[in-house]
C-alpha cells in the first residue's frame, strides 16, 4: 500500500539529521503558533498566499531564497568542518555516504533554490515597475510559477527526514545516477523536485519574456528600456530556450530509472556522454541566467549613486545580447578531459575566451560610470565595487581554465570549485544582495539599516576571500573536489582557513536577519515618504513606496531612457486630474497556485516512493485544479475610481528633487505628457 515507504526510511540512527529535524520542527511549530495566536492566517491568505500581484510574488521568491540560503549554507559549514578535521589518520565526523548527500544537496539547493528564486524575485518585483506597466502579462501564471518552485523546495527538504538525498553531485551524472548504482530514492527526490521547480521557472521565463516584449508604457521603445529590463529579457530568453532541455534530460533519466529504458546506460545503445552534453547545454546558459540580472542590478546601482547616466548604454545592451547568444556555444568546456578531440576542444576554448569580451565591456562601462561621478557610498555601492573586484578575479581564472591543456591539470580540482564560487558568490550573491538592499524601500516603504548593511557586506567580502582563495592554492597542490578525507596533512592549515572564511560568511547571514529585525523596529526612523529614497533614475521611483496594487494611477508617457530622472531635471510633476481617474481593473486573487503545488507535492512524493494510489490522487487533484481554473469566469476585480482617487490624494506623486535634487517644479496634468 505504501510502496517502498516504511519506518526504516526515517534516519533514526543519524543524530545530526534527527537533531536538525527537531530544531526545524520546533521553529515551524513556533511560527505556526505565533501566526495562529495573532490571527494572521486570513491576512496571509488574502494578501500573500493567493495574491497574483507581481510585487508580492517577487517578495515571496526572495523570502524563499533567503530561507533556503540558511539551509544550503548549513551544508557548506558541515563540509568545511569535515575537511578541516579529516586529515591524515583523522576521519572527521561525517561518514562518506552522509557527506556525499550533503555536497549534492548543497549544490542543488544553492543553484536551484537560492540563486534562482532570488534572481527571479528581483525580476518579478522590478521589471513591471521599470516598464511603467501594471503587472506581468499572465498574473495567475506568475502565482503558479512561484508555488511550483516552492513545491520543489518542500520535496528537497523532505528528503532530509524521509529517505535520503542523491549522492551523485548536483548534476547527477550517469551511470552513478542510474538505478544499478543508486537504487535508493535519493536520485528520485532530486529529479522530481527539480522537474517541478523547473516547470515553474520555465513558466516564469515565458511570462517575463512576454511582458518585456509586448507590454511597456507608451513611448518606451527598446532603446528606452532600463538596462535591468534588458538583462532580464536576455535571462528569460535563455530560460525559455534552455529549461526545456533540462526537463527533457531529466525525463529521459526518469524513464531509465522507472521503465528500464537505456538512454544513458551502456547497454542497448545508451550513452552517458549524451547526458553530460545535454545537462551542460542547459547548465552553461544557466550560469548566465543567474548572472545577467545581477549585471542589470549593478548597472542601475552605479548609475543611480554616481548621479550620472550609465556610460555606453548601447554597448551595454549589445554586450548583454551577445552574451545571451554566445552562452549556448561554450558548454563543452565543462568536459575538455573527456575525449572530444583537439579540434572540438580548441573551438570551445576559443569561444569561452570570446565570451569574456562582452563581460569586460560591461566592467569598463561600470568603471567609466563611476569615474567622475558624485558617488554616494551606500550599501548597494559597496556590493557593486566588491563585485567588480571579485568578479574580475573569477573571470581571469575562468579564462585560464578555458585553455584545454590548463584544464587538463585543473579539472576536477578545488581550483575549479574556487573559480565557480568566485563568480557565483562575487557575481550572483553580491548582485542579489545589492538588489535586495536597493529595492527594499520601494517594496516596504522604509530603508534597511545602513551600518548593519555595511557589516553584512564586509562579512561576505572578507569571508569569501578567506574561504575560497585557499582552495585555489589547494587545487594547484592536487586537492580534488568531492573528497571526504585526505591523507596529506600539509593541506590541513589551508582547510582550516577556508572553514574560518565560511564562519565569517555565516556571521554575515546571521546579521542579515538581525538587520531585517532592527530595520522593522526602526522603520519610522528610516521611512521613505517620497517614494524616491535614492534619487533614482527609472520609473519605479516615481510611484509611492510601497506601490499600490495597480502600480501607476496614470500611465507614464516615456520620452527618454532614464525617464524619471529627466522628469526631475525638467521639474515635472504629473498631476492626475480627478476627472481623468477611471476604475481600475485588476486580476482577482487566486488559490490555483497553492492548490496546484499541494497536489504536485503529493504526486512527486508518491512517485518517489512508488505509491501508485497516492500518485493517482495527486494527478487527479492537479487536473481538477486546472480544469476548475479553466472554467472561471470572474477574471477581473474592479477598483472604483473613487477608491483610486482617495489613494492618489493620500499618496501624492513624489515631488521631483525632493530626495536630493535641486529642480524647479512644473506641473503637468495627466494626458499632457510626462
Amino acid at each position: 500500500m505504501f510502496g517502498r515507504l516504511s519506518w526504516s526510511a526515517i534516519p533514526l540512527d543519524q543524530p545530526i539529521v534527527m537533531g536538525t529535524g527537531a530544531v526545524l520542527g520546533i521553529v515551524l511549530f513556533s511560527v505556526f503558533l505565533l501566526v495562529t495566536l495573532k490571527g494572521a492566517w486570513p491576512y496571509l491568505w488574502r494578501e500573500w498566499i493567493t495574491s497574483v500581484d507581481h510585487k508580492r510574488i517577487g517578495v515571496m521568491y526572495m523570502i524563499l531564497g533567503l530561507v533556503m540560503l540558511v539551509r544550503g549554507f548549513s551544508d557548506a559549514i558541515m563540509m568545511r568542518t569535515q575537511l578541516a578535521l579529516a586529515a591524515g589518520h583523522a576521519q572527521g565526523y561525517l561518514p562518506p555516504e552522509h557527506y556525499d548527500q550533503i555536497f549534492s544537496a548543497h549544490g542543488t539547493i544553492m543553484i536551484f533554490f537560492v540563486a534562482m528564486p532570488f534572481v527571479v524575485g528581483l525580476m518579478n518585483f522590478a521589471v513591471p515597475l521599470q516598464l511603467g506597466v501594471r503587472d506581468v502579462a499572465f498574473p495567475k501564471l506568475n502565482s503558479v510559477s512561484f508555488w511550483l518552485t516552492a513545491s520543489g523546495v518542500l520535496l528537497v527538504n523532505l528528503s532530509l527526514f524521509v529517505g535520503e538525498f542523491a549522492r551523485t553531485g548536483w548534476l547527477a551524472y550517469p551511470p552513478l545516477s542510474e538505478l544499478a548504482y543508486s537504487p535508493g530514492v535519493g536520485v528520485d527526490y532530486y529529479l522530481w523536485s527539480l522537474q517541478l521547480s523547473g516547470m515553474g521557472t520555465l513558466l516564469t521565463g515565458i511570462n517575463l519574456t512576454t511582458t518585456i516584449l509586448k507590454i511597456r508604457a507608451p513611448g518606451m521603445g527598446y532603446s528606452r528600456m532600463p538596462i535591468f529590463c534588458w538583462t532580464s529579457l536576455a535571462s528569460n530568453l535563455l530560460i525559455v530556450a534552455a529549461f526545456p532541455v533540462l526537463t527533457a534530460t531529466f525525463a529521459m533519466l526518469l524513464l531509465d530509472r522507472y521503465c528500464g529504458f537505456h538512454f544513458f546506460t551502456n547497454e542497448l545503445g545508451g550513452n552517458p556522454m549524451m547526458y553530460v552534453n545535454l545537462i551542460w547545454i542547459w547548465g552553461h546558459p544557466e550560469v548566465y541566467i543567474l548572472i545577467l540580472p545581477a549585471f542589470g542590478v549593478f548597472s542601475e546601482v552605479v548609475a543611480t549613486f554616481s548621479r550620472k547616466p550609465l556610460f555606453g548604454y548601447r554597448s551595454m545592451v549589445l554586450a548583454t545580447m551577445v552574451i545571451c547568444v554566445l552562452s549556448f556555444m561554450v558548454w563543452l568546456h565543462h568536459f575538455f578531459t573527456m575525449g572530444a578531440g583537439a579540434d572540438v576542444n580548441g573551438f570551445f576554448g576559443i569561444m569561452t575566451m570570446i565570451i569574456a569580451v562582452p563581460t569586460g565591456v560591461k566592467v569598463f562601462n561600470w568603471l567609466f560610470t563611476l569615474y567622475g561621478g558624485r558617488i554616494q557610498y551606500t550599501v548597494p555601492v559597496y556590493w557593486a565595487i566588491g563585485f567588480i573586484v571579485t568578479f574580475v578575479i573569477g573571470g581571469m581564472t575562468g579564462v585560464l581554465m578555458a585553455i584545454p591543456p590548463a584544464d587538463f591539470v585543473l579539472h576536477n580540482s578545488l581550483f575549479l570549485i574556487a573559480h565557480f564560487h568566485n563568480v557565483a558568490i562575487g557575481g550572483v550573491v553580491f548582485g542579489a544582495m545589492a538588489g535586495y538592499t536597493y529595492w527594499f524601500p520601494k517594496a516596504f516603504g522604509f530603508k534597511l539599516n545602513e551600518r548593519l548593511g555595511k557589516a553584512i557586506f564586509w562579512c561576505w567580502f572578507i569571508g569569501f576571500y578567506l574561504a575560497f582563495m585557499p582552495l585555489y592554492a589547494l587545487g594547484l597542490m592536487g586537492a580534488t573536489r568531492r573528497m571526504q578525507h585526505y591523507p596529506d596533512t600539509h593541506w590541513q592549515p589551508l582547510m582550516v582557513v577556508a572553514l574560518a572564511g565560511a564562519v565569517v560568511i555565516l556571521l554575515g547571514i546571521a546579521l542579515t536577519a538581525v538587520q531585517l529585525a532592527v530595520s522593522i523596529r526602526q522603520r519610522h526612523v528610516h521611512s521613505d515618504p517620497t517614494g524616491d529614497p535614492w534619487n533614482g533614475r527609472t520609473l519605479e521611483w516615481s510611484v509611492p513606496s510601497p506601490p499600490p496594487a495597480w502600480n501607476f494611477t496614470d500611465m507614464p508617457n516615456v520620452q527618454h531612457t532614464d525617464e524619471y530622472w529627466h522628469m526631475k531635471e525638467e521639474g515635472v510633476v504629473r498631476i492626475t486630474s480627478p476627472g481623468a481617474i477611471a476604475d481600475m481593473r485588476l486580476p482577482p486573487n487566486s488559490p490555483v497556485g497553492i492548490f496546484l503545488a499541494f497536489f504536485a507535492v503529493i504526486l512527486g512524493f508518491a512517485l518517489i516512493w512508488r505509491i501508485d494510489w497516492l500518485a493517482g490522487v495527486g494527478l487527479i487533484g492537479a487536473a481538477a485544479v486546472v480544469l476548475r481554473e479553466a472554467w472561471q469566469t470572474d477574471l477581473e476585480v474592479r477598483v472604483p475610481a473613487e477608491e483610486v482617487a482617495a489613494y492618489a490624494r493620500a499618496h501624492p506623486t513624489p515631488i521631483p528633487g525632493s530626495s536630493g535634487g535641486a529642480f524647479d517644479r512644473k506641473e503637468v496634468t495627466s494626458g499632457e505628457g510626462s
